[in-house]
């Protein structure tokens, strides 16, 4: 090898070195700032399952397929101080009545959802998980045209 090649490959070295040194300080940073400040709790599985703040957060999903659908609802929704946090289709477009789901335990605040969009009780259901941060899912059905979108 020649004195050229051997500093060109000592340069390298270095960079790779000093790199990965970079690299392990802020994998040790990241691990010393988890154990002095752990990640948040889910405060839902923690607490009573009662709407934490005053906000219902909802999502709204488009269950029989007419475009544009979920995004009104989501407008009409907010206008009437529901926070839509989420917006989209329905595994599927053969809905024929809209439901609105709990997404946690106690199903009042769903209930309430029901009832600004003028949806019948008995298409509240529960469905709660802790995955969930949000309060209910709306899951709007061919049924729309019925309902109060003010």
């Amino acid at each position: 090898m020649t004195s050229k090649n051997s500093e060109n490959n000592s340069f390298a070295l270095n960079a790779v070195i000093g790199f990965l040194s970079l690299l392990l300080v802020l994998l040790l940073f990241g691990l010393f700032t988890r154990i002095i400040y752990p990640r948040i709790q889910n405060q839902r599985s923690e607490q009573n399952p009662n709407l934490i703040g005053k906000v219902i957060q909802l999502e709204v999903l488009n269950g029989c397929g007419v475009p544009g659908l979920a995004n009104d609802f989501t407008t009409a929704l907010r206008k009437n101080g529901f926070d839509v946090v989420e917006t989209g289709n329905f595994k599927n477009f053969d809905m024929q009545n809209t439901v609105v789901i709990a997404r946690t335990p106690n199903k009042e605040n769903a209930t309430r959802v029901a009832k600004a969009l003028g949806i019948n009780p008995k298409n509240v259901f529960v469905e709660s998980s802790d995955d969930f941060y949000l309060d209910a899912t709306v899951v709007i059905g061919s049924d729309y045209k019925s309902l109060k979108l003010n």
